[in-house]
C-alpha cells in the first residue's frame, strides 16, 4: 500500500506531529494556533481536547479525582492524537511529568520547549484561578523550577518567549521546523 501524501491549502506539510510544551502562559496554545493559522495546517491544544472528551473541565478533574487521574486522562489522550496525522499539539503544563508521555511525544513527533518567567506566564494569564496549579506567583516559580530539566530533558528545541510578540517566536519556530525537516514546503 502506497503512503497518501498529504498536501494542505497553504502549501507546507508536517512529517510528524509537533508538540508544544513548558508551563502554562508559555504561549503554547497560542503558538501552535498561530503556526497552523499562518501555514494552513492542523493543530489542537491537548487540555481542549481531554475537556471535550470528558464533558468536563480540568480543574473539576482535579478537584474531584486529584491529580494522578488528570495525568492517567492525559496520557491516555496524547496517545490517540500522537496516532493522527501530523499537526500542531498544544500540551498541558504538568506533560513532561510522566514519562510515559515525553516518550510518546520523543518517538512520534519533535517537540519544542517554549520558555517564559512566573511573570510572564501570571501576565499572559486572565484567570489564574481557573488554573489548578498556579495559586500565586512564588509556588508558579517553585513549579518551573522543579519542571525546568523535565522540559528541558523532553525537548528537540528550546524558544524563549518572555517579552516577544507572538509572532516573532512563531517565526523563530516556523525556522527551527524548516531547518530541522519537519515543516516542509509542498513541491
Amino acid at each position: 500500500m502506497s503512503e497518501v501524501k498529504r498536501r494542505h491549502a497553504g502549501g507546507y506539510e508536517l512529517t510528524r506531529p509537533v508538540y508544544f510544551i513548558g508551563f502554562m502562559g508559555a504561549g503554547k496554545t497560542t503558538i501552535s494556533g498561530y503556526l497552523a493559522n499562518t501555514l494552513s495546517l492542523p493543530r489542537i491544544d491537548a487540555d481542549e481536547y481531554l475537556e471535550l472528551q470528558e464533558d468536563r473541565a480540568i480543574a473539576d478533574i482535579f478537584a474531584e479525582e486529584g491529580e494522578d487521574a488528570f495525568r492517567d486522562l492525559e496520557t491516555k489522550y496524547l496517545e490517540f492524537l500522537s496516532s493522527r496525522s501530523p499537526r500542531f499539539i498544544g500540551c498541558g503544563g504538568g506533560v513532561v511529568k510522566r514519562a510515559a508521555n515525553v516518550a510518546v511525544m520523543k518517538r512520534t513527533g519533535y517537540v519544542v520547549f517554549l520558555g517564559a518567567t512566573a511573570e510572564e506566564a501570571a501576565s499572559r494569564i486572565p484567570n489564574t484561578a481557573s488554573r489548578p496549579l498556579f495559586k500565586d506567583i512564588e509556588n508558579a516559580r517553585r513549579t518551573i523550577a522543579e519542571r525546568q530539566p523535565l522540559y528541558e530533558a523532553a525537548a528537540d528545541a528550546y524558544v524563549d518567549t518572555t517579552g516577544r510578540t507572538v509572532r516573532d517566536i512563531a517565526e523563530e519556530v516556523e525556522s527551527i521546523l524548516l531547518e530541522n525537516g519537519i515543516l516542509m514546503k509542498d513541491e
